[in-house]
């Protein structure tokens, strides 16, 4: 996943064995994030979900960022090992690069069940020690922990970094909840969990319903937004790092030139995000 070294819109669907016109959530949010790993139907779809909510690449962005920032602030913390679950196409600054700018010896998982994810972190990755790629599907977590490769790589007996980021609101509650539980008795105390979450906001269910519509015909099925008593509820029993459950802008953001930003719309849709460390 090094930057330097990647392609520009070189997907191949008849090599990848998709389907062009079934739009993928990861190259959706490739599209969000400005890469040019996408088909047609995932720019129709995007664009369906932009024109609902005109601020969904900027809520990408922010999302992104906050990815940075705590892999940042955990590496910081003296965690050297990370999973990305539904990791997404390679783009810039991704977990391991900025993990190994702390310690070189840091260890990085992605896992993705979209081929096209597969196929890209894997030529990315050729040549990489410290990052490896593993299929995984969301829905069966206990197949990602179990995996060999993953195993070989990260040693579950020490504190990891499980990062579930722009993931859980394409899994139903039953899935959701399954896949936060299974994470945290995977994982050994001293361990973190780092959720980012659509949030609806205050528009009415209406709303709701549209944006699970534009996500109905991708490989996903849909989306599900949740506030944030169901995102703190995954955190219970753990120690929240401040500022708790918040939107992705507000958590630990950079200083900015001419003095802090004015506060964010907490009513507005956008996506939440926390991070947790299991006692």
């Amino acid at each position: 996943m090094d930057d330097e070294k990647a392609p520009a819109a070189s997907l191949d669907p008849a090599a990848l064995g998709v389907d062009p016109d079934v739009p993928s959530v990861a190259r959706i949010y490739d599209y969000y994030l400005g890469g040019r790993e996408n088909f047609p139907s995932d720019r129709a779809k995007a664009q369906e979900m932009i024109r609902l909510a005109p601020g969904t690449m900027e809520a990408a962005r922010e999302n992104r960022a906050f990815l940075g920032r705590v892999v940042r602030t955990l590496a910081a913390e003296g965690v050297r090992q990370f999973i990305d679950i539904g990791a997404g196409l390679p783009t810039q600054e991704n977990v391991h690069q900025i993990a190994r700018r702390i310690d070189p010896a840091s260890r990085t998982v992605y896992v993705d069940f979209d081929p096209a994810v597969l196929v890209h972190a894997r030529a990315l990755l050729t040549g990489t020690d410290d990052a490896i790629v593993v299929e995984g599907d969301a829905r069966h977590p206990a197949a990602i922990f179990d995996d060999p490769a993953l195993r070989a790589h990260v040693d579950l007996t020490r504190p990891v970094a499980v990062l579930l980021i722009a993931l859980t609101h394409f899994l139903s509650d039953e899935h959701a909840d399954a896949l936060v539980g299974h994470v945290r008795r995977s994982v050994p105390s001293g361990s973190y969990m780092a959720i980012t979450q659509m949030f609806p906001g205050d528009h009415p269910p209406e709303y709701v319903k549209e944006a699970a519509a534009v996500y109905s015909g991708t490989n996903t099925g849909g989306v599900v937004g949740r506030g944030r008593a169901h995102i703190a509820s995954w955190f219970d029993g753990m120690e929240l790092l401040e500022p708790g459950v918040a939107r992705v802008e507000s958590w630990r953001p950079p200083a900015r030139e001419g003095g802090p930003a004015g506060e964010a719309d907490e009513g507005a849709p956008g996506i939440l995000g926390a991070v947790g460390r299991i006692p």
